[in-house]
């Protein structure tokens, strides 16, 4: 999802990740509506199928990144090994480092894993790179990128960087609080090809 600040594409996401619940109209999940939902099937909706991972990393900073990823571990039915999930976005070798003791873009990369190791159908990413330099945040579209091939995994991420929504199969256009188009993208960009 593409455009600027305040056109409400993180609301949009809220909303989709059942965060917030609108204020009209319908949002439907495998053929059900998730504003009729009560505050117990958002809290089922969100463990069981959806990953979330935002602009500011969210992790416990007296966990080590192993700790971190393993707490979704525990409420999940049919999780990824804590390990695996780490190998998976190549930070297996940081598993035992405390958050402070990591890049920004290592910190995101265990926030992937740790969204990935519950395997969500749907992972959700508000501004995943918005913090990071130019070579950081290509270590993070390739992750997430890698998620979405190898594991089915539907993603959507939320940017006001162009450039980023080339690597995208589909991209929706919001411009104060609507939807203003959608264009799909016939071939893809690597993340090494776009123009920061």
């Amino acid at each position: 999802m593409l455009g600027p600040s305040g056109s409400g594409k993180s609301t949009f996401l809220n909303i989709i990740g059942g965060l917030d619940q609108p204020t009209s109209g319908e949002i439907f999940f495998k053929g059900k509506n998730l504003a009729d939902f009560t505050n117990h099937e958002l809290t089922y909706y969100r463990r069981e199928h959806i990953g979330f991972v935002f602009q500011s990393y969210n992790l416990v900073p007296s966990l080590t990144a192993l700790e971190n990823v393993a707490l979704v571990t525990e409420i999940s039915p049919n999780p990824i090994d804590p390990f695996e999930a780490l190998k998976i976005v190549g930070l297996e070798d940081r598993a035992n480092h405390f958050p402070s003791q990591m890049s920004g873009g290592e910190q995101q990369r265990v926030a992937i894993a740790r969204a990935l190791a519950k395997r969500p159908e749907v992972l959700l990413c508000d501004e995943p790179t918005g913090a990071l330099d130019s070579e950081t945040g290509i270590i993070v579209l390739e992750a997430l990128l890698k998620v979405n091939k190898e594991f089915g995994t539907t993603t959507v991420i939320i940017t006001h960087n162009a450039a980023i929504a080339e690597l995208a199969h589909r991209v929706i256009h919001f411009a104060d609080g609507m939807i203003q188009q959608i264009h799909i993208n016939k071939t893809q960009k690597t993340p090494q090809e776009i123009d920061w």
